[in-house]
């Protein structure tokens, strides 16, 4: 089996697709825990991709209860080397309309850090920047990607991450408005973060479903606002990962991130955990 070159992480029904072929499936497990899902791996012109379901089969998981270090860790096991992820956002921009697909370049992280956030711990201390949360080369080309779809995209914007499950209250949406924030979701982080930690290049296809409360002529966010939206634009993601795979190369631009990140000497190291990460920062240690 070839190494995976994309990853795909989003809803369950994205791999069925046309043109994908040589479709199995792999029961992964990691030092983690299972991902959500059984991830599917098929071959697009000629390249392999994998999907992953970041709720799971069915969408059963809540953004809180997502293993996302396991999610992370298990397509880093495949070799995967970059990560689109598509998901669902309220827009906190008049101008980032229903419909919508944006490629945002920054996160804030508002979640109440119920989630584990990193894979360092337990004996092993690493900072990584996350300056940057994104890899821009990929970010410009999942953008030139979805634009060739002709749907209606935006390359930029502030991401805020809540930590849900609910949707927010008008103060708070007028708030996040007030601090330079242009979209609103709950899976973003820590997903992205560890991606960086993995050195794996991510980026995210937002797919705006509704303007969040604050908008005083428009209805305030429904679940069936968020399907209805979702199942729309179904469509131009499955077509943007068609234009991505095609633009794609083996040329991995995100490596070397966390090799000056380790704090703790390899002697002192708490060896259980030294294995456990072993697929992330073995390659620094040798």
């Amino acid at each position: 089996m070839k190494k995976p070159l994309l990853g795909i992480i989003g809803g369950s029904g994205l791999y069925q697709m046309e043109g994908l072929e040589d479709v199995r499936v792999i029961d992964a497990d990691t030092p983690f825990g299972k991902p959500g899902s059984p991830i599917i791996i098929g071959s697009l012109q000629g390249k392999d991709i994998a999907f992953l379901a970041r709720h799971g089969i069915g969408h059963f998981l809540l953004p809180s209860e997502v293993n996302y270090r396991a999610n992370i860790y298990a397509l880093k096991a495949l070799g995967v080397q970059k990560v689109v992820s598509i998901s669902a956002v309220g827009s906190l921009k008049e101008e980032y309309a229903p419909g919508h697909i944006i490629i945002p370049d920054n996160l804030f992280d508002f979640t109440k850090h119920n989630r584990p956030q990193t894979f360092f711990g337990d004996g092993i201390v690493g900072h990584v920047s996350v300056a940057d949360p994104y890899c821009q080369r990929l970010s410009t080309l999942t953008y030139e990607a979805v634009k060739a779809t002709g749907a209606n995209t935006h390359y930029g914007g502030n991401l805020i991450t809540i930590e849900g499950p609910r949707f927010s209250t008008k103060a708070e949406s007028h708030v996040f408005r007030s601090w330079g924030m242009s979209l609103i979701g709950m899976t973003a982080c820590p997903e992205a973060f560890l991606a960086k930690e993995a050195e794996l290049c991510y980026t995210t296809m937002a797919h705006v479903t509704d303007y969040d409360v604050w908008h005083e002529s428009e209805e305030p966010v429904t679940v069936e606002m968020v399907i209805q939206t979702l199942m729309k634009n179904t469509e131009y993601a499955q077509q943007a990962i068609v234009n991505l795979i095609a633009m794609l190369d083996d040329e991995p631009c995100c490596e070397g991130i966390i090799k000056d990140a380790i704090m703790t000497a390899p002697a002192a190291m708490n060896p259980q955990t030294r294995r456990k990460l072993d697929g992330l920062i073995g390659k620094y240690l040798k």
